[in-house]
């Protein structure tokens, strides 16, 4: 059976706060824990009202301290954000206090508009020294050496499975030269995957972290009992993108009944693109959607997100697709 996992953006709906978002996303974490996804994965993002991920190593902590046994890991820490010594003591903390149970995956990208880039990094212009501070960050999880002027405390000697997350082929060429896995974030911008896959696959190199080259893709899925009101759950998904594309980020809409009158026709196209790798329907429509993604792209493993502005229905969503990928 294919592993499947679940990305989590703590999603803030309207009439609703963060509160009760990081209250849904436990519960949706216990949910899936007890459905049988491999991993609970969540995003950091800022300056954005529907996502209550910004603190994303914090709420990782809440999320592993309320399960049991799935793991819990960032998909991902945007590292020019960070200093990657705060990030291994972080993730080190994490790992020391939930073993065996903690991914640290890994972005480029600042995760927001500019101008709060700007207010994150302060004294850091961009991302090009991203894979000088990969190395560095893997380098403070190593056992520490003599004369070692700085380590990471927790986090030296400490086993946390790095990843490295991408939209294109940037990081593809990283994490096969370091011999890390790797996920593409075919869920929001899938125009380059096949070509980011294949020569991840090629280049890999074999590493002390990974042997052989192991990628997983991402993958909406709205699912509900009938076709229909699968497909009114995915407006919800649909309108926070036009949205962001509009420059109005807000909090998660309900879902409404006619997306047509919504959007204009250019819309219309930007979404279908951006969401192209996208399952919605009911139990058999979801099982035909997510076996055709696998024939075609063969991942080695399926990170699922859902972007429902009913908790109920999320739950229901998930529930679904779990029942659908042990079948498979």
């Amino acid at each position: 059976m294919l592993p499947f996992s679940v990305l989590d953006l703590a999603p803030v709906t309207e009439g609703s706060d963060t509160r009760q978002a990081f209250a849904n996303s436990l519960d949706l974490a216990r949910h899936a824990e007890r459905l049988g996804y491999n991993r609970y994965w969540l995003a950091e993002h800022h300056n954005m009202p529907g996502i209550a991920s910004a603190a994303t190593a914090v709420l990782i902590g809440h999320i592993a301290g309320g399960t049991s046994t799935i793991r819990v890991g960032a998909g991902g820490i945007m590292l020019p954000n960070h200093a990657p010594l705060q990030v291994a003591e972080q993730f080190g903390t994490l790992a020391s206090l939930y073993p065996d149970r903690i991914d640290l995956g890994l972005g480029r990208a600042p995760g927001t508009d500019h101008a709060t880039a700007r207010a994150l990094r302060r004294y850091y212009d961009g991302a090009d020294s991203f894979p000088q501070d990969v190395s560095e960050l893997l380098h403070y999880f190593e056992p520490v050496q003599p004369g070692q002027a700085v380590r990471a405390v927790p986090g030296a000697g400490l086993e946390v499975p790095v990843w490295l997350l991408g939209s294109s082929l940037f990081s593809a060429r990283l994490s096969a030269a370091l011999g890390l896995p790797f996920a593409f974030a075919s869920h929001f911008a899938p125009d380059a995957m096949d070509e980011a896959l294949s020569l991840y696959r090629r280049d890999f190199q074999p590493s002390s972290r990974l042997q052989r080259p192991h990628a997983m893709l991402a993958l909406n899925v709205a699912a509900a009992d009938d076709s229909a009101a699968a497909k009114r759950l995915f407006t919800t998904q649909q309108q926070a993108f036009v949205n962001l594309r509009r420059g109005r980020p807000g909090l998660i809409p309900p879902p409404i009944d006619d997306i047509e009158t919504f959007w204009t026709p250019i819309e219309k196209a930007g979404v279908a693109q951006a969401l192209a790798c996208a399952v919605v329907g009911d139990a058999a429509e979801v099982r035909e959607g997510i076996a055709a993604f696998i024939e075609r792209h063969r991942p080695d493993e399926l990170m699922l997100t859902a972007n429902i502005y009913d908790h109920a229905a999320r739950l229901r969503s998930f529930e679904i697709a779990a029942e659908v990928c042990r079948a498979m």
